[in-house]
């Protein structure tokens, strides 16, 4: 204790045993390992229409992007007239297509982490966000602003086609790859074309459509680029595709392969996947089978492995950590489980050793999420921090009844995860009333101006 007095040891020591007889407490991260002044965690709430912006070194919402247009124009029928009773939660965030956002779903950063992309599968609508400013780009000042109205004219974003799943930017970044989801192909677009069109330049972002499965849910890279796998949430495929970047930067896909994915997801539902961080196995989440899959990550991919959770596990999102004290992966549960820490009912998060080797991996371990329906997770840089978003709301008679929250975990030892705060993703405020912020689908981790996942 030399370098404590007596007093900040007893306080150290009670503040401990009160975090831990009370896991619930919306504890403040002190001293959060692996945490940059300019780390953000990004939160994509679909039945809001806002992006929570969370500071990571404080465990609080910095900030809340609107993204629905509820209050930008005075002008029936843009407007709802209310006769002065608060609007419902679901007329402020459906409106019609051409005007503003519906269900943001995905999110991925950009490779440098200077731009996000978010689709909004209600609008057709692909928007970007600058994570310098965390600014929307394309909004504008509004010019019939008043008292009762956004300072801002919401962007109408990007149109790629119906129902867009999920975006993810090119190894380069000169390309954002959309799953539309709704149309069985994917929308390819050039990223500055995309930035233009979004700040109503007369560009067409979309350089092509690509044909593929049937219910395309997401896209990723391998490491070098050169593959692109698609998964499906309506075909028990994985579809391999060469990318063929050329010279300028920008691709020409043509399909590889089409695997059978019916012993590994016989219920036709791969919302996710991600490749590990060196790149040699792509994890797949086959949500209604209760598994996750590994696939070699090769001109042929073979399947590697194939990991059972438990009954209704029901995993979303897959996310790896890699440092000093072990090699694992994550898988979100979407099953909620009663008796979670303080009583209340919580998620779980599934822990596979990674280090085994392939073909004899399985789950070491569990832990809860401290949240309702676990569902996207990210890391910091360092693999010491995890974040993990949450679908449902809080219970009543809980510490965080009726509101959405992001979790925090220090993960310094990837086989030990420890409870660091759970944050309440709160209201956006606007003229008309407030807006709470819910069901948290997609989350990420951004260090703008740093290499990201999707370099």
């Amino acid at each position: 204790m030399s370098d404590w007095t007596r007093r900040e040891f007893i306080t150290k020591v009670s503040a401990a045993a009160a975090l831990a007889a009370f896991p619930l407490d919306r504890a403040i991260a002190q001293g959060a390992v692996g945490a940059s002044s300019r780390d953000r965690v990004i939160i994509c709430n679909e039945d809001s229409n806002t992006l929570s912006v969370i500071d990571p070194n404080t465990n609080t919402v910095a900030a809340t992007i609107n993204l629905t247009s509820f209050d930008e124009d005075p002008r029936p029928p843009f407007r709802l007239v209310t006769g002065g009773v608060t609007p419902t939660h679901i007329a402020m965030v459906t409106k019609p297509l051409y005007h503003g956002a519906i269900n943001i779903h995905g999110a991925a950063p950009s490779p440098d982490n200077k731009l996000l992309a978010c689709t909004g599968r209600g609008t057709s609508n692909v928007y970007l966000i600058d994570l310098e400013t965390m600014k929307v780009v394309g909004n504008t000042l509004n010019p019939q602003t008043n008292e009762q109205t956004n300072a801002e004219r919401i962007t109408s974003g990007v149109m790629v086609g119906r129902e867009p799943h999920e975006p993810t930017f090119s190894r380069n970044g000169k390309e954002i790859w959309v799953t539309v989801r709704g149309e069985n192909r994917i929308a390819i677009l050039d990223t500055a074309s995309a930035i233009k069109e979004s700040q109503g330049a007369a560009s067409r972002a979309v350089r092509l459509y690509v044909n593929c499965l049937n219910g395309p849910a997401q896209v990723w890279f391998s490491a070098n680029g050169e593959i692109a796998f698609v998964v499906s949430q309506k075909a028990s495929q994985l579809e391999v595709f060469d990318t063929n970047f050329g010279r300028d930067g920008f691709s020409r896909p043509k399909r590889r392969a089409l695997l059978d994915l019916k012993a590994q997801d016989p219920f036709s539902f791969t919302p996710f996947q991600k490749t590990t961080p060196d790149g040699k196995e792509l994890w797949l989440s086959h949500k209604l089978a209760d598994a996750v899959s590994v696939w070699s990550v090769t001109q042929q991919p073979k399947l590697v492995d194939t990991v059972p959770l438990s009954k209704l596990a029901r995993p979303n999102h897959v996310e790896f950590v890699e440092n000093a004290k072990g090699k694992v992966v994550y898988a979100s549960l979407a099953r909620v489980d009663d008796g979670g820490p303080g009583g209340a009912a919580s998620s779980q998060i599934a822990i596979v050793d990674r280090s085994a080797a392939p073909g004899s991996r399985k789950v070491v371990g569990n832990f809860f999420s401290q949240g309702r329906e676990a569902h996207g997770m990210w890391t910091n840089p360092e693999n010491t921090l995890l974040y993990i978003a949450h679908e449902q709301d809080e219970l009543p008679d809980t510490p965080s009844a009726g509101q959405t929250v992001c979790t925090a975990f220090d993960v310094s030892d990837p086989l030990k995860p420890s409870f660091i705060a759970q944050i309440l993703l709160g209201e956006l405020t606007l003229p008309s009333g407030k807006l709470r912020n819910k069901k948290s689908i997609n989350l990420v981790y951004v260090r703008p101006g740093a290499r990201s996942q999707t370099a």
